[in-house]
């Protein structure tokens, strides 16, 4: 098992080590189901071969010399219990195999998504969010189709394999020929079909996630596309990806199915030896029809298997894909027994250097983001990180609370070394507020208590009020239930980043970061807001990334960093005194 940052708790641990193996890790705990579906199953081919069974009986009961009513009576009233009995055990078993499909479906999707909520952000950053959704959605469901109908119908049609080599000897010796013959040769198709199939249905599963992904990038990117008039582009990029052409392949192997022309064959040299053996006076009538029934029974494994089989190989290639995101690495460990104490605020980091990885392992992959950093904030102290763009100020704030881990050197929070905290206790007493706020589409009320579902509604208005956001929301017609549209785009800037100013200060964090969080704000506001972050950071660390003057006068400390290193700390007055790139910064502001 890989370490995560988050886990669902799981009624059993599932077997990752292949797609064949994880698919019956899952369902092995519904046995129940699965013996019904075995049943089911035998039963279903046990009775159909009854049929031609029945109907030789019946053939020899009015074909003798003298027909016997009784004997033709017998095996009518036979075959309509029989087939009774058939019905309820196919009621059963398809029953049984559609439940198995929704657990599996229901349990995949349940431990997929929180394999992916436990992953690092290093993670997301590399794959794509169409072909991640792709993945949780359209291949998960693709496991509940490969067992019904893909695995029940295999199932059945192996069976209804057996039945003809089983019954047949019964009228003749020499009439199992034909049955194992035909079973070797299908067996022998199957085998190479499937290894045909297995890499088309891959390019399939595959070419259906690139296609999504460009989709979901599109859809996202819609106000970007218009405003730059790319339109036409962009459609002309989704027909290409959604060509066909993985489909056609896959339609091209199974239009190969060579069981059809097996089946064709066997069911020609088996008349011919039913009727040489009757002639011969070997077998009767009745034997032949039964016998030729017998070997109709392999329509069924033939004809199911042109779409099933292939169910189950898109099924395989979906589930291979669904793992490749559990197996992921997780570089973050929640470390459930880890630190848990409350924080007093206390920060230090000590030679820590950090870089993106941009796609790739290997060292020159990665986008160096800071190089040998060390400070020292007290408990209650205020720090303003400054810098240009890219200098790694929103680095430092990441690594604070764990969305990236150090490559090298340390951060301690109250002398323990961050990685050594229970990591659900450190991200709940750290409140980050970045310059692109994340709103969902859920009412203010719950936005401002993301972070404190069990606020009540006093505690909400009060975190409103002291981020200046209770007033615009109280102009809107459902005031606090107003539902913000898809990322809070139906507020203003300012308005989401109030809101996320609420929702901090509702959790009463004991460090505090504001990446850059009031350059959206007015300047009408830019005081009250003020008011409101320092009546925030009374008694809390705060770390400010900003570049306005009025916050970083007031800051204990300032650290400028420049391309990812740090080129001057100090106060406000010994960096104008001493430090050059500081005053250059502080002329441009």
């Amino acid at each position: 098992m890989t370490s995560s940052e988050f886990s669902v708790a799981q009624p059993w641990q599932s077997n990752t080590k292949n797609a064949g193996r994880w698919i019956f890790s899952n369902v092995r705990h519904y046995w129940p189901i699965i013996a019904v579906i075995l049943a089911g199953a035998i039963g279903n081919a046990g009775l159909a071969a009854a049929i031609p069974i029945f109907t030789g009986a019946a053939f020899d009961a009015v074909t003798g010399a003298t027909p016997d009513l009784r004997a033709l009576a017998v095996a009518c009233l036979a075959l309509v219990l029989s087939q009774g009995v058939r019905s309820t055990l196919q009621l059963g078993r398809n029953f049984g195999s559609e439940v198995l499909g929704q657990r599996l479906e229901r349990d995949s999707r349940r431990e997929l998504y929180g394999e992916l909520l436990g992953k690092s952000m290093g993670f997301h950053d590399m794959h794509a969010t169409g072909d991640v959704m792709a993945r949780a959605t359209n291949d998960v469901r693709e496991l509940a189709l490969m067992m019904a109908p893909g695995l029940n119908l295999v199932i059945g049609s192996a069976i209804f394999l057996v039945m003809p080599i089983l019954v047949s000897p019964r009228y003749h010796p020499t009439l199992i020929i034909v049955p194992v013959l035909f079973a070797i040769g299908y067996a022998l198709s199957m085998w190479h079909y499937l290894r045909s199939l297995q890499p088309v249905t891959a390019a399939v599963r595959h070419a259906f996630g690139e296609m999504n992904a460009r989709l979901t990038e599109a859809v996202e990117g819609v106000e970007t596309v218009k405003g730059a008039a790319q339109e036409d582009r962009e459609v002309a990029i989704f027909e290409h990806n959604a060509r066909r052409d993985a489909i056609v392949a896959q339609a091209r192997v199974e239009a190969r199915f060579l069981p059809l022309l097996l089946l064709a064959v066997a069911t020609g040299v088996a008349f011919g030896q039913a009727l040489y053996l009757y002639n011969a006076g070997a077998i009767t009538i009745g034997a032949v029809a039964a016998y030729i029934g017998l070997i109709s029974l392999f329509d069924f494994p033939v004809f199911t298997s042109l779409f099933a089989y292939s169910q189950v190989a898109s099924g395989l290639s979906s589930a291979r894909r669904i793992l490749e995101l559990i197996r992921a690495h997780a570089v973050v460990d929640q470390n459930m027994a880890g630190h848990a104490a409350p924080m007093r605020g206390g920060v230090r980091f000590d030679r820590v250097s950090f870089r993106y990885a941009l796609g790739a392992p290997d060292e020159e992959a990665a986008r160096s983001a800071l190089d040998d950093i060390s400070f020292t904030l007290e408990p209650g102290q205020t720090l303003a990180l400054v810098g240009q763009t890219g200098a790694g100020k929103s680095s430092i704030a990441k690594l604070i609370n764990r969305i990236y881990d150090v490559d090298s050197g340390g951060i301690t929070i109250d002398g323990v070394d961050v990685r050594q905290w229970n990591l659900e206790t450190l991200r709940r007493q750290i409140s980050i507020i970045e310059q692109d706020i994340f709103l969902f589409s859920r009412s203010i009320a719950e936005n401002i208590a993301f972070g404190k579902p069990q606020a009540t509604r006093a505690e909400i208005e009060q975190a409103a009020r002291a981020a200046q956001a209770h007033d615009f929301i109280m102009s809107f017609p459902d005031e606090y239930e107003t539902v913000v549209g898809e990322r809070g785009m139906t507020l203003s800037g300012g308005q989401r980043q109030r809101i996320a100013l609420a929702r901090a200060f509702l959790t009463d964090p004991a460090i505090l970061i504001l990446d850059d969080s009031t350059s959206a704000i007015d300047s009408a506001t830019e005081d009250q807001i003020q008011q409101a972050i320092e009546r925030a950071t009374e008694g809390r660390t705060t770390i400010l990334i900003t570049h306005r003057l009025s916050q970083i006068r007031w800051a204990d400390q300032i650290v400028v960093l420049r391309k990812g290193s740090v080129a001057a700390q100090g106060s406000h007055a010994e960096l104008i005194e001493r430090s050059q790139p500081y005053r250059d910064i502080f002329a441009r502001l």
